[in-house]
């Protein structure tokens, strides 16, 4: 089986597990640690990337996003030494997506001018709601007005591809207060959105609270305000690309996040630091999500190593190609296993396709608006239908 990934590049993953406080819905592998914790675990991902190397070696990055945790907790030292490690390992492209997550209250004027001489030119800020009562509902660290100086401080420093995070179906949500907050998010203009409905994930302070003490909004609401989001961004002038995210639109530009469409597009990434995925050569693997087992042996424990075999291939194909607004192309899945898609997929796709779920147009199978609604329920379809 052909992986769908380009031979001649690659994306590096980098996970920075360190927050001020961890935040009442959050289940990503991500807490408070000392100062000490925190040098300590830089040194480990730089002996992770320099003996994992040959992993990127002779192969161009053309996308590096550190996520976290909150990555802007690290000074301008830290990111800029990640960065020439893994340009040691091999060569950053010119053109290369070099992005850091950053929460507000957490950024300054010298530490993004630091970031930015160190090569980051795109940031993911954080903000979820323009709603002060909203935002300490969800607990987190920060009021719109941090968000506001964060933003500010980020493109005075020459930033000029930034994505700002907001939420849906929160608690105390309104229509009024989502408005307000997609208001003051175009209002500044960033070059890409990403709108996530809320999840309860067991684990998190929210999961042991129960659905009843926190004041959610019932489906019928949660779902009116998923479609509010989606139709203001358009009104706003942001182009929905993936389920989740909205590019601003730009005849000259494409401001899409390269890195993840990597991801969606099944090419190949190599993750450091701990429960960083990778995905080389066929296989995928994730690091141990033990921050000892990791500081004393970086890269060395993983909690999953497995390689995809052509079944698990085009499952993959479906389920993270669908999630694009375009959808998946024909060829591409030809090219990929040898195999025509509607000989594998021919009786689901024609089955959603008079369900009203998608639509076949050019070569490209696509979810429908529809479609896109229930996608959970279509995409799982796909998970049970290759042969």
């Amino acid at each position: 089986m052909k992986s769908r990934s380009d031979a001649g590049d690659i994306s590096v993953y980098v996970h920075i597990p360190f927050c001020v406080r961890k935040c009442l819905y959050c289940d990503f592998n991500s807490f408070a640690a000392s100062e000490e914790v925190r040098g300590r675990y830089v040194s480990a991902l730089l002996q992770e990337i320099d003996e994992s190397g040959s992993i990127m070696a002779g192969r161009d990055i053309v996308s590096v996003y550190i996520g976290g945790g909150t990555p802007s907790l690290l000074d301008e030292a830290a990111i800029a030494s990640i960065l020439d490690s893994i340009s040691r390992a091999s060569d950053i492209s010119g053109a290369a997506e070099i992005t850091v997550e950053m929460n507000p209250g957490t950024v300054t004027p010298d530490k993004i001018r630091g970031y930015v001489r160190a090569g980051v030119n795109r940031a993911s800020i954080g903000l979820q709601s323009a709603s002060d009562k909203e935002l300490r509902a969800l607990g987190r660290i920060h009021v719109m007005e941090d968000f506001l100086r964060s933003y500010d401080i980020v493109k005075e420093a020459g930033i000029g591809n930034v994505n700002v995070d907001i939420m849906t179906g929160i608690p105390c949500q309104t229509e009024a207060s989502l408005i307000k907050t997609i208001d003051s998010v175009t209002a500044l203009y960033p070059e890409h959105i990403s709108a996530y409905s809320l999840i309860i994930e067991e684990g998190t302070p929210f999961y042991d609270m129960g659905e009843d003490r926190l004041c959610l909004p019932g489906e019928e609401k949660t779902y009116r305000l998923y479609k509010l989001t989606q139709e203001y961004l358009s009104d706003k002038g942001y182009d929905r690309y993936e389920i989740s995210n909205y590019a601003r639109r730009s005849g000259a530009r494409d401001y899409r996040c390269r890195h993840n469409l990597r991801y969606w597009e099944r090419r190949e990434y190599a993750g450091f630091g701990i429960s960083a995925a990778s995905f080389v050569g066929g296989r995928r693997y994730t690091n141990t999500s033990d921050i000892s087992s990791y500081l004393e042996a970086p890269g060395a424990e993983h909690a999953e190593d497995r390689s995809i075999d052509e079944k698990s291939g085009m499952e993959e194909f479906m389920y993270l190609g669908l999630r694009e607004i375009r959808g998946v192309s024909e060829e591409d899945f030809l090219n990929a296993f040898g195999r025509n898609i509607w000989d594998i997929y021919g009786e689901v796709i024609e089955r959603h396709t008079s369900q009203g779920l998608m639509s076949c147009e050019n070569g490209r199978i696509a979810l429908s608006d529809r479609g896109i609604d229930v996608s959970n329920m279509v995409l799982s379809e796909y998970l049970l239908h290759s042969s």
